[in-house]
């Protein structure tokens, strides 16, 4: 595997809808989808409510993951929640989704969170 990762930019963000939309169809429920570029642009790059994780393969975004920090009162410390992870139906079978959650529990460890939860 040639495999690397990157965090999702505003330019993005037409290539991540895209993505929410797979992920939609392949769960068939690509009619609940409402989110716009507009809306994903404001809320996950000016108002920083979440981030994307994009899995690269040769350079091509092939997986995402959409996730975002909560807080456990009782632990005193934020945690990982893991909302979205989608690898392209291709690229399926190949050990990416994996590559992909353990490069959020690295982040997880790394900014110190107190739990990782999907």
């Amino acid at each position: 595997m040639n495999i690397t990762f990157r965090y999702a930019q505003a330019t993005d963000t037409g290539l991540i809808l895209q993505l929410i939309k797979e992920l939609a169809e392949y769960e068939k429920m690509l009619h609940e989808v409402v989110a716009t570029e507009e809306m994903l642009k404001e809320k996950l790059f000016e108002k920083q409510q979440a981030e994307v994780l994009f899995l690269m393969e040769d350079e091509v975004e092939v997986g995402f993951a959409l996730f975002f920090h909560n807080f456990s009162t009782f632990l005193g410390k934020s945690g990982l929640y893991l909302e979205d992870l989608y690898v392209k139906l291709e690229r399926r079978g190949m050990g990416y989704g994996k590559e992909l959650l353990k490069k959020l529990a690295q982040i997880a460890v790394e900014r110190d969170c107190g739990r990782f939860e999907w």
